[in-house]
């Protein structure tokens, strides 16, 4: 999800802005995969804007949608259930803001993970140990629901080794 609507409008009023990224993504078809909607630090749980934003993304784009928030406030049972309600699954993340930011959250019909990289965010890779914690918390998903794995460790070249090795980990 473009920046201009997550952090730019923060999900408010971007109705235009939402039928044009719909509009834009809609040629790649079956090839498109989740749509991450990763909300700024600063975006607190709001229930009414929730509900208007993800009402009108299910509106105009058809296609899976996982939303990554980073203000504590959005890991609460209001918020999970709104997610939801709304069929968009929580990102699991790390480092994690809070102890369920590291589970997936709100509508159980995908399973998406995004390792930034710990202690460094964006450079640490995942040793072996910490690789092992990972595979534990994707492989009960891998069975019977659609998971992605994203690795944001980019900056020290780790994110294709770490993912290679997670796959062998979790015996995919």
């Amino acid at each position: 999800m473009p920046k201009t609507i997550t952090h730019g409008l923060k999900l408010a009023g971007c109705e235009a802005e939402i039928d044009r990224f719909a509009d834009e993504v809609g040629g790649l078809g079956a090839k498109l995969g989740p749509v991450l909607v990763q909300l700024p630090p600063s975006l607190a749980f709001d229930a009414a804007l929730a509900i208007a934003f993800f009402t009108r993304l299910g509106e105009t784009f058809t296609g899976a949608t996982v939303c990554e928030p980073r203000h504590p406030s959005w890991f609460d049972p209001q918020a999970d259930a709104l997610l939801a309600a709304h069929r968009i699954a929580r990102v699991a993340a790390d480092p994690a803001l809070v102890p369920d930011a590291a589970l997936p959250g709100g509508w159980r019909g995908l399973a998406y993970f995004r390792l930034h990289g710990s202690p460094r965010i964006y450079r640490s890779g995942y040793e072996p140990e910490a690789r092992a914690l990972w595979a534990e918390r994707v492989r009960p998903h891998a069975a019977d629901t659609p998971v992605w794995v994203m690795f944001d460790n980019t900056a020290s070249g780790r994110a294709t080794e770490d993912a290679l090795a997670l796959v062998g980990d979790i015996g995919a």
